[in-house]
Formats: C-alpha cells, structure tokens, sequence
C-alpha cells in the first residue's frame, strides 16, 4: 500500500482523470515521482468501478482502491447491505473479508465485526477505508480466516464465509474445489457460532450444495439487474426445520423482489396442461430460473407455461407483479413460415427450449441485434417451433 497515492494532489489528479481510459493513463509518465503511472491508473479503474458497485467508496475523499482483481470479487454494496440482514446476533466474523464490503455493511447492524483478511496489503486497505468511513466497530485482523478460528477460544453470532472461487489461478465451482473448503469445516464453524452465512458461485447446483453441507435452513437466491450474482447458505447449529426454505430474490435499483418455497412445493403442484400463447409473455427473473419453481410460478403468478421444458408464462390479463421481464404479444408464426421470409430484421433474440442457438438464428435469418422488438424462439405447448414477436413492456 502506497501511502502517496492518499496524497492531496494525487487525489485531484485521478479525480481529474476520470474520463480516462485507465490503460491510457498507464502508458502517460506519471507527474509524481511516488506513484507510478500504473499505481495511478489502478486508482482510476477502481473508483470508476465503485461508482455504481459501491457508491460510498466512490464519493468518499480519501478511499485507497485495491487491485482489479480484489475490486472485481467484492461484494457489491446493495448485495452487501442483503446480507446484513440475513446475519444474526451483534458479533459477526468475517472469515475472507477481502476489501471489506460485507464487513462495512455488518458493521452497521452489528456491535463488533471482525474482518480477517491474509493478503497483508488487502486487509491494510481495508482498515484505511474503514477509517475513511467512519466504521469505528471493525476488528481487522491479518491472517488465514480458518486458522485464527482454530487458534481462538472467541464465540461468535455469525459466521460469514466467501470461499474464493479462484484457485491457482483458476475459476472453479464446485463447493468442494473453493478454498477452503466449508463443508469439512462445519464442526469448527459450529463450535464458534450458532450461524454461519456462506456465500458460493451462482453457478453451484442446489441439489449438490444440499448434499454437501448440513444444518441448511434457508438459501437466498440472489439476482441484480435480473443476473444472480450470489447464492447465499444460512445453517444453523441447532437446526429444527425440516426442510431448507429457498429464497428468490431479485434486487434493481427500484424495487426488491421475494418469493419463497419449499423443494416439496414445487413437486406437488399439478399443472393439468400447458397452454397456447396468449396476449402477454413473461420471462421469470434469473433468481426464480435458478431456483427451479417452474411450477409454482405458474401457481402464485396466475400465469400458464407453455412447455415443460420452455420456462415462459402467458397470460391474456397483464400481471404486473410477475417477477422478471414482460411482454406484449404482436404475432406468433411458425419457425417453418418465419424461415421463408428473407426479410432483414433488426430485434432481440430470445431462445428459450429450441434447438437452434441465438448466434445462429442471427446469422441464418440476418437478424441485427437491437432496437424495440423482440423475437423469442420456443417450443409451445405441442412442441411445435414458434418465433413469437413481441414488445417490451
């Protein structure tokens, strides 16, 4: 950490600089012989991420930026400030705080939060940025999370724990190959808490996550701007429940979106058929997809499913509330009929159950990407091929 990068005037020159390209201002000669041109573009890039993954970092003066990396694997403040509701009691431990996001926003709700980072120089950033935003309650401690548990008698509330999904240099996501690896590590977690919050891939398979932990009681589903960003496990040490309750959540910056179910619910619902397309099309948010309640979307929603395997609703009166995108229908042709006309067509692509890849379809019918209408490419109920032009609502 270079402590001339805080200096005043290195300051006013990155704020200065913000409409940069950050590569460009790596290549110019830095006018402070402290900082190197490639500290101060490091700098740059960092505060243009934090404009809108977390504001508070971005308009405080004073904020020392880590590597992309680092800033890259934050949390982002509105998934932050989710988690924090969803820890319990007023001591949280933050086993792999990183920059210190999650530990920020705990802080808020929490008496004491202890942030323990093993990268010496992360974990100095983040008690500088800590202090920069007045968050008086944060114990920093540097070193290896699983390590100090195992060396402490300290009893805490919450557990919360980020395995990295980056090992030797390479993306994994199996709960197995993160380190460290929390399943084998539930007899010391629980031994320090009566909580533990893990956060792991979106891409992990709930099935397979359940088969791996124990003591789950709900996970959280989380999407932002209709993408999942984290899947969140809460297990208790004392768990009564019979069976994990699974939480979609869906976070833009208007509204915040929840639906709640039971793996059993889901099997139980009968949907007698599947139904023609109506008036109005709608594409569940990515939460609602991961979580797999094909069924009692249709249930809750009052919305009919045209295919088994095509997770698209319809309805002939709108449902405002239904969680994710809608649209209006404007025609329904055959992928037959569509194929025989060469017209030039500029729309979305939409692919939902069909054999074809959106690329492809663009390609073949010389579909340009954009504009106002769209073009969803299905299966409907008889499994026919249907292109179904629509209008977003």
């Amino acid at each position: 950490m270079n402590k001339h990068i805080l200096n005043t005037e290195v300051q006013e020159y990155i704020r200065q600089h913000l409409h940069l390209d950050p590569a460009q201002l790596a290549l110019k000669k830095s006018p402070f012989s402290e900082v190197s041109s490639k500290e101060i573009a490091e700098q740059l890039a960092g505060k243009k991420t934090a404009e809108k993954k977390m504001p508070e970092w971005y308009a405080s003066a004073g904020i020392y930026f880590p590597p992309k990396l680092a800033m890259e694997q934050a949390s982002s403040a509105q998934t932050a400030i989710y988690k924090s509701k969803l820890m319990e009691g007023k001591k949280i431990i933050d086993l792999s705080a990183g920059m210190g996001v999650d530990s920020y926003y705990f802080s808020k709700k929490a008496d004491w939060v202890w942030h323990v980072e093993k990268q010496a120089e992360l974990s100095a950033i983040a008690t500088h940025n800590s202090e920069v935003l007045g968050a008086k309650n944060i114990n920093f401690i540097t070193g290896d999370g699983i390590d100090y548990l195992r060396e402490t008698k300290e009893i805490w509330d919450t557990i919360y724990v980020d395995p990295s999904r980056r090992v030797a240099g390479k993306k994994v996501f199996k709960l197995s190959d993160c380190e460290p690896d929390v399943a084998t590590l539930l007899d010391l977690f629980f031994e320090h808490a009566t909580c533990v919050m893990i956060k792991t891939a979106p891409l992990l398979d709930l099935t397979s996550g359940l088969n791996e932990l124990r003591n789950v009681t709900d996970i959280h589903v989380l999407s932002v701007n209709n993408e999942v960003k984290e899947l969140l496990w809460i297990l208790k040490r004392e768990s009564s429940v019979a069976e994990t309750k699974i939480h979609c959540v869906s976070l833009t910056s208007e509204v915040e979106q929840h639906f709640s179910f039971n793996i059993s619910e889901e099997k139980a619902v009968n949907l007698p058929c599947y139904s023609d397309i109506k008036t109005y099309l709608y594409e569940p948010d990515t939460a609602w997809l991961k979580a797999a309640c094909f069924k009692l979307i249709a249930q809750r929603y009052g919305v009919d499913k045209l295919h088994q395997h095509t997770h698209l609703y319809t309805s002939d009166v709108f449902k405002s509330e239904f969680p994710g995108r809608a649209f209006k229908v404007t025609e329904v042709n055959s992928y037959k009929e569509f194929s025989k006309s060469k017209e030039k067509r500029k729309a979305n692509v939409i692919v939902r159950n069909f054999p074809i890849t959106a690329p492809e379809l663009q390609k073949k019918h010389q579909i340009k990407d954009g504009g106002e209408q769209y073009l969803i490419f299905c299966k409907d109920q008889q499994a026919d091929l249907k292109v179904i032009s629509a209008k977003r609502i």
